[in-house]
């Protein structure tokens, strides 16, 4: 191990804005079933796929609608 490193031709980290932050929801049995049974139809992890859909929403701006019957 060297006593002292260069960084001074360094570079930012291209996908430092796509890192991901681990945090704890509740979400209700259904929901997670559906993205469970999504995942074995299209071989992706259901966690990423919630991710995807939640990407979605932000990228799109979509807007809750909420509707009490």
């Amino acid at each position: 191990m060297r006593d002292e490193y260069d960084f001074s031709n360094a570079r930012k980290n291209p996908y430092a804005k796509k890192l991901k932050k681990q945090i704890t929801i509740n979400v209700d049995v259904d929901t997670v079933e559906y993205f469970k049974s999504q995942a074995e139809t299209t071989g992706i992890p259901y966690q990423t796929l919630i991710n995807l859909y939640l990407a979605d929403c932000c990228a799109n701006k979509k807007q809750l609608r909420l509707s009490w019957s």
